[in-house]
């Protein structure tokens, strides 16, 4: 059993990561942090409670077990930019979504350490998610990867306004087919929630790094706001609000099945 993520096998194609739901963080990185950091405000709440129900759809889940502010599994490891012309929080962030600062000191996080994270956390999370869609692809024939995200509706430093609820990255059709995308996109404006493709995320690493339709690989990453699911301000989870948008995920889910089972 690994202590950087928790890995669930399934029996259908699909596979979910959650790397941005965990909360551990290492003594001696807390020891350094402000007390705005050890609150990790920054974290993909509750995504991976959310998401339980698609084991009962056959899914292969991977969550990661550690902070995004340890190092972020959906940022390269050679922390290139994903977003040209656009605030980036970094592999290793120092200051929150809100510009907040997350070490007492100023000082940034240096090379050597972030090298020690990259191959204690970022690695093993990244082989095994790797192991996982050869697996299925060699099972299936293909492989479906859904990258589950979700952030605060608003967030000034990295985005204008409101965020839609639904926000449905395929970096512009390169990571799925775009006849799969399609599909994905008509369920999710068919919900009771606003939706937008390819928008504000197109998808981070993991969806750019491992979508490879020509491979028989499709990968889609979904940024949820978290109203959809819980109470933004208190950052608790709204057991029924919860229930009832996971209908709308239900759908969205198994049209990323269907579809692909026909392509």
């Amino acid at each position: 059993m690994s202590d950087v993520f928790a890995f669930h096998p399934g029996n259908t194609p699909l596979l979910i990561s959650v790397p941005h739901d965990g909360r551990r963080l290492p003594d001696e990185q807390r020891a350094r942090m402000t007390p705005e950091g050890c609150a990790l405000p920054d974290t993909d709440w509750h995504v991976a409670e959310l998401y339980a129900f698609a084991r009962d759809m056959g899914a292969s889940t991977i969550v990661a077990k550690w902070s995004r502010y340890v190092v972020d599994l959906n940022r390269p490891s050679s922390d290139s930019a994903l977003y040209e012309g656009q605030v980036a929080t970094g592999l290793c962030p120092q200051y929150t979504f809100a510009g907040e600062p997350l070490y007492i000191s100023d000082e940034p996080v240096a090379a050597m350490e972030v090298a020690n994270r990259v191959e204690r956390y970022w690695q093993p999370y990244h082989e095994r998610l790797a192991t996982a869609l050869d697996e299925i692809r060699a099972r299936h024939g293909y492989a479906l990867l859904w990258d589950a995200h979700s952030i605060a509706g608003r967030v000034p430093r990295l985005f204008d306004g409101e965020l839609p609820v639904l926000n449905i990255g395929t970096f512009d059709d390169q990571s799925c087919d775009p006849q799969i995308s399609r599909e994905i996109a008509r369920s999710a404006e068919a919900s009771p929630y606003d939706a937008v493709v390819n928008g504000r995320f197109k998808g981070g690493y993991i969806t750019r790094h491992y979508g490879n339709p020509v491979a028989n690989v499709h990968a889609v990453q979904l940024e949820l706001s978290q109203r959809a699911y819980m109470d933004e301000s208190s950052r608790e989870y709204d057991s029924g609000r919860a229930e009832e948008f996971r209908a709308t995920l239900r759908e969205m889910l198994g049209t990323f099945l269907r579809t692909a089972a026909v392509q």
